[in-house]
């Protein structure tokens, strides 16, 4: 069991007494191994995990609360422990023939592609023909004499030290057609090979090695990230813990029914708390990942135009959290206007420093209900435009953008009706109907 906050975890070996009135008891040997370190007269509690994360709680956090690791055993889990098939250690052979199979669709005139093997070190060679070897007994993969080649590359597995072999087809998705279905993105909570390529599309995945020219006959998880095809990431939600027992029941049947395989070590169950696209969301509403604010925090200061858009990228992924974005960002964007000169002054670097120290501080947003009224506030300057989605005093999303440059013009109460629009537009799904 242990202490869990916002997705950084701190363990702890519990005994379990029925006969006790509270929650949990902690020893010196747990708090020294927590590096906890208490601030009465902040009623603060500051933590640091074995990886050097470091945690603060105050007295009215709606995070801090304590609950049971999940357990890793299947046959600890409710419900889950029913349907150990759907998780097993290896996948049991070549997936089934099914209604989809794995299409590679190329732009018109594409020309197939053959590319030379990358170096590699004696070492490295043997752990290519050991996966070989391991995808060939499987069925994976097979000879090939295709006229497309791409190479080969290892990569450290997340949940291991085991290198794995990953083929580089970043050449084959630059000509792949993408697939416009409106998928966000994909973790590794599902076992890959899941679909059978179709058998005209398996010469296309061909790759090369010292060991000869090999093709894939199912997907795998880094062709064109087949993000934009398939999704792997399985979020089950419900509002009472009764209706999640026949929700986790009619997913785990379904993947069951269907051959589909989920890779264990890589599922939580029974949590009030997840992390999803880079957020953590839980029932107290949505928040910002700490792991990703550690790495705008430790963002070095831009020396060039490409540095800039790299940060504003990141952090404007989480712009939805900081009050007046746009406006706080503008002296680093007017560098990456044409034909500006790059000069990296005390404005920019303010701005710098406060983006970071706001998404540090970035607060919970509530997760919106459609039963309850909203309230959208706006307000509009020289400086940009800005808008607050609440709903029952609390904060839903901010949102903010610079002015247009036909906007300047603008008088005041025309820049006000603009902000409106632009926040009937962002939040159009919000507030329709």
């Amino acid at each position: 069991s242990g202490y869990k906050n916002k997705g950084v975890e701190f363990s702890a070996k519990l005994i379990v007494i029925d006969s006790m009135s509270i929650d949990i008891i902690l020893g010196m040997d747990t708090l020294e191994k927590w590096g906890v370190k208490i601030d009465c007269a902040q009623r603060t509690v500051d933590l640091t995990a074995s990886d050097g994360q470091k945690v603060g709680i105050s007295a009215s956090s709606p995070s801090g609360y304590l609950h049971q690791m999940e357990a890793r055993s299947i046959d600890g889990i409710r419900i889950v422990c029913d349907y150990p098939d759907v998780f097993p250690d290896e996948l049991p052979g070549i997936p089934p023939d099914r209604d989809i199979e794995f299409s590679i669709e190329l732009l018109p005139g594409t020309a197939p592609i053959a590319m030379r093997q990358y170096r590699m070190a004696p070492i490295e060679h043997e752990e290519v023909k050991k996966n070989i070897d391991e995808l060939l007994v499987k069925g994976y993969i097979r000879p090939s004499s295709s006229p497309w080649a791409f190479p080969v590359l290892l990569v450290e597995k997340k949940d291991t030290d085991v290198k794995r072999m990953c083929v580089d087809y970043r050449a084959l998705n630059k000509v792949t057609i993408k697939n416009k279905y409106p998928l966000s993105r994909i973790d590794d909570c599902l076992i890959s090979f899941k679909l059978k390529i179709r058998p005209s599309d398996i010469p296309k995945t061909a790759f090369t090695t010292k060991y000869g020219l090999y093709e894939y006959t199912v997907i795998m998880d880094y062709l064109d990230k087949f993000v934009v095809v398939f999704t792997d990431d399985i979020l089950i939600y419900s509002k009472t813990e009764a209706e999640h027992e026949e929700h986790l029941k009619l997913v785990l049947q379904r993947l069951r029914e269907h051959k589909l395989y989920a890779k264990f070590s890589k599922c939580e169950f029974w949590i009030d708390e997840v992390h999803f696209l880079d957020h953590v969301v839980s029932k107290g509403g949505i928040a910002v990942d700490p792991s990703k604010v550690s790495t705008v925090t430790n963002w070095k200061v831009p020396e060039i135009p490409k540095e800039v858009r790299g940060f504003h990228g990141l952090a404007g992924y989480y712009r939805r959290f900081i009050e007046n974005f746009s406006k706080i960002v503008k002296p680093m964007t007017s560098l990456l206007e044409k034909d500006a000169q790059f000069r990296w002054t005390n404005v920019q670097q303010a701005a710098f420093d406060e983006l970071k120290k706001r998404l540090t501080t970035a607060p919970e947003l509530t997760l919106p209900d459609q039963q309850k009224k909203f309230i959208v506030y706006c307000d509009a300057s020289r400086d940009g435009l800005g808008c607050v989605l609440m709903q029952e005093g609390k904060v839903i999303a901010y949102a903010s953008r610079q002015l247009r440059k036909h906007e300047l013009n603008y008088p005041t109460h025309d820049l006000k009706l603009a902000a409106v629009v632009h926040a009937l537009k962002i939040w159009r799904h919000y507030l329709f109907g």
